[in-house]
C-alpha cells in the first residue's frame, strides 16, 4: 500500500492504488481541505485528514492533460493537436493512410 503522500500542492497528479488519476485543484490551509478533480472532470473535497491516509502516488501529469476539459483548438499550446473522439472505433482506420 502506497501512503505518506505528504502534503498537496495545486497543480499535483496523482494516482491511486485502483489505477484512477487525479489533480489537485485547490488547497485551503485554513479550512484543511483539499480538493480534487479526477481525469473524467468529476470533482472531489477532503479534509486533511482523509489525504494523509490516502493510498496514492505521485504522477507527472498525463500527456492528454485535457481528459475532462472542454477546449477549443484555439485554446491550445504552440504545436499542440487537438484530441479526436471516435464514437466508432472504424473511423480511425477510415483515416489512415498507412505513412
Amino acid at each position: 500500500m502506497i501512503t505518506g503522500i505528504g502534503f498537496p500542492n495545486a497543480g499535483d497528479w496523482f494516482r491511486r492504488i485502483d489505477g484512477s488519476t487525479f489533480e489537485v485543484v485547490a488547497v485551503d490551509e485554513g479550512d484543511g481541505t483539499i480538493e480534487l478533480q479526477h481525469f473524467d472532470g468529476t470533482l472531489e473535497e477532503m479534509d486533511l485528514d482523509a489525504w494523509l491516509e490516502l493510498a496514492a502516488e505521485a504522477i507527472d501529469p498525463p500527456e492528454d492533460w485535457s481528459g475532462s476539459m472542454d477546449i477549443d483548438e484555439a485554446d491550445l499550446p504552440p504545436g499542440e493537436e487537438p484530441r479526436r473522439e471516435f464514437s466508432d472505433p472504424l473511423d480511425f482506420v477510415d483515416d489512415y493512410d498507412g505513412n
